[in-house]
């Protein structure tokens, strides 16, 4: 069997945490799971090693691109083939995890992108959300020449390739969203989505919502802007 981990960034997260664990365990026994707790005030750290996951704690809160990509250069410092990465705050449905392995571990795409707009389900964004996502998905979409439909979702998986891609300074570590998926098309990697089921977060403190909708709008834009400019040598793997 394959090497395949299993990514949870979390902030703040030590009443839920254990619980996605074992969600995790149940759906996908296979995999190995790193908790990447990004310098939370809680317990997030010690309610994740109390199930026996292996831990990676921040000094200090540093965002999600950051923690991703600390469980990024952890997959390939250890030798995984594959990596599935989901939210420690119980919105995507961690029985999903196989059919979302099933393209990359079948070499068929090198990244396989949970779609929530693919498969019914109980998500229902803001209109203001709608409409950005809307946004984003078709300006990916254009670029890519490859239909997306939820160009925002972190709900990922992928293999040892786009995993040592991802450890360089070419992630996008503001917000690793539809900047990151054109940036993998430039680079020469395969997308694929895959319907997945997710949940809005009752709470509203997701790791992605920590900034103003206005301020995010326009640093995507600036980052996709960058990132079409840059030379194709740039992205040279």
């Amino acid at each position: 069997m394959s090497r395949i981990l299993a990514l949870i960034p979390a902030f703040n997260e030590g009443a839920r945490i254990a619980g996605v664990i074992d969600t995790v365990r149940r759906a996908a026994p296979y995999c190995d799971i790193l908790v990447v707790d990004d310098g939370s005030r809680d317990d997030t750290a010690a309610a994740a090693r109390g199930t026996g996951a292996t831990v990676v704690s921040h000094p200090f809160n540093m965002g999600y691109g950051v923690a991703i990509q600390t469980g990024y250069k952890y997959a390939a410092q250890h030798g995984f083939e594959f990596l599935v990465q989901i939210d420690g705050d119980g919105q995507h449905d961690p029985s999903y995890i196989p059919k979302l392995l099933e393209p990359v571990m079948e070499r068929r795409s090198n990244f396989a992108l949970g779609s929530r707009f693919l498969s019914s389900g109980s998500y229902e964004p803001s209109l203001a959300r709608r409409i950005g996502m809307a946004c984003f998905r078709r300006i990916v979409s254009f670029v890519t020449g490859t239909k997306i439909t939820d160009s925002t979702s972190g709900y990922q998986a992928f293999d040892r390739e786009v995993i040592k891609f991802f450890t360089g300074d070419i992630f996008p570590c503001d917000y690793p969203d539809a900047d990151m998926l054109i940036t993998l098309h430039r680079a020469g990697f395969t997308i694929a989505e895959v319907p997945v089921r997710m949940y809005a977060n009752s709470e509203g403190k997701s790791m992605h919502n920590g900034l103003k909708p206005f301020y995010y709008v326009f640093k995507m834009f600036l980052s996709i802007a960058v990132t079409l400019l840059r030379s194709r040598k740039f992205y040279h793997r």
